[in-house]
């Protein structure tokens, strides 16, 4: 193929990518906007007006959204493992609230989304269906109740661990606590699935993800966790657990975080996290002191930069391991300092999806990885609730008893 003939290709998958986006948008598992929010404008909306552009000072604005082709994001309501206790809770409302006024600042753009019927309807009005998940399981203060009360504000999925282990739950990127799930992590588990909260098994060990599946009687996602056989870094999901999805019905949302798809990053990145620790930043850190300090420790260490193509790379390994039912994507926009050329905010979808179509993916492939999947997931996990709802009420139980 001649230079010419490669220009007229690679302009053929980007118009289909676009189009197919219209009529089957992408639903994102984890954009952490809200945490941006609360560290560049203390949660301030008129000083970060997402109805404009805001390139630059984040990945996420409305234009770019649509730009995108987004018609459905998990909104992250993060908080750090450093609040622990009452402070997480205080801290994770406080991130519930945001998300609300944002969807009463721009009604015209964004449709609070409850359900999969819910996600739909948002869809049919042309608005972004917007979801919360709760990422840590520190932010529930081993609580049940608390977990109850979140989903009756509209939190969806809850992440069992963020970086750090929680009394009943181990992170990938701690060292081992109970060894997977304990009694009360499993009683967690069991009552999302009563809920109809949806299991997020993006941070957690492996050996977590293991005892969360072999417990979940509903489906689990994976928010925005990628192959680990691909690139072998402990947040990324083993193959032995992407082969249990298609028996648990859940699904793999591919992240999009240079350093978890592109071992080069990931060695990169560690020496820049430390370079943020040694002048006193946390190393997720993204606001404009720790970013230039970034850019001055890239401009002597060159970045290896992932691309449209290396995330394919995972998509393509998980679907020959988990197969094309159970794939989803969940960027991490706003949670990340780093993004893949041609993925460098919420408007490079449509890259990715042309990558795919090259590689011969087939529409019907790409409108289950963007929409369908994920829908259907969010609708297998409310009709696994109204069964267990049948079956038993709120569950009382508390760590202490479980646990000991």
């Amino acid at each position: 193929m001649n230079a010419v003939n490669a220009l007229d290709s690679a302009s053929d998958h980007l118009g289909r990518a676009r189009e197919l986006l219209a009529e089957h948008p992408v639903v994102d598992g984890h954009n952490d906007l809200p945490w941006a929010l609360r560290e560049k404008a203390g949660y301030d909306l008129d000083r970060l007006d997402i109805s404009g552009d805001q390139t630059g000072r984040l990945h996420t604005d409305l234009p770019r959204l649509r730009a995108g082709g987004v018609g459905a994001q998990f909104w992250s309501v993060y908080v750090r493992t450093s609040m622990t206790g009452d402070d997480a809770v205080s801290a994770t409302l406080e991130q519930i609230d945001a998300v609300s006024r944002l969807l009463d600042r721009y009604p015209g753009d964004l449709a609070r989304a409850l359900t999969a019927d819910d996600m739909e309807r948002a869809r049919e009005s042309g608005r972004i269906a917007s979801l919360m998940g709760a990422e840590g399981g520190h932010s529930i203060n081993n609580s049940l109740a608390t977990l109850r009360a979140f989903y009756e504000l509209g939190v969806r999925y809850l992440t069992l661990t963020h970086n750090d282990n929680v009394p009943w739950a181990d992170s990938a990127t701690d060292e081992p606590g109970v060894g997977g799930l304990s009694a009360f992590g499993r009683e967690v588990v069991r009552e999302m699935n009563r809920l109809g909260m949806l299991v997020d098994l993006s941070h957690v060990a492996a050996t977590t993800m293991r005892d969360a599946l072999e417990t979940s009687a509903a489906p689990v996602i994976f928010s925005h966790s990628s192959s680990r056989a691909v690139c072998d870094h402990v947040r990324n999901i083993p193959d032995d657990v992407l082969a249990l999805l298609p028996g648990n019905g859940g699904i793999a949302m591919a992240t999009f975080v240079p350093k978890f798809v592109l071992p080069e990053a990931g060695q990169w990145t560690l020496a820049a996290d430390a370079n943020l620790r040694a002048h006193g930043f946390d190393h997720l850190d993204t606001t404009p002191e720790a970013m230039k300090l970034h850019a001055a420790f890239e401009q002597a260490n060159p970045r290896p930069v992932a691309t449209a193509a290396t995330v394919a790379d995972h998509l393509d390994h998980m679907r020959e391991i988990a197969g094309i039912d159970h794939l989803g994507i969940g960027g991490d926009y706003d949670g990340t300092a780093f993004t893949p050329s041609g993925l460098d905010d919420v408007a490079g979808y449509p890259n990715l999806l042309a990558e795919l179509l090259r590689r011969g993916w087939s529409e019907s492939d790409l409108a289950k990885l963007t929409w369908r999947n994920a829908v259907r997931v969010l609708r297998d996990a409310e009709s696994a609730a109204r069964h267990a709802r049948s079956l038993r009420g709120p569950s009382i139980a508390t760590i202490a008893e479980l646990d000991g």
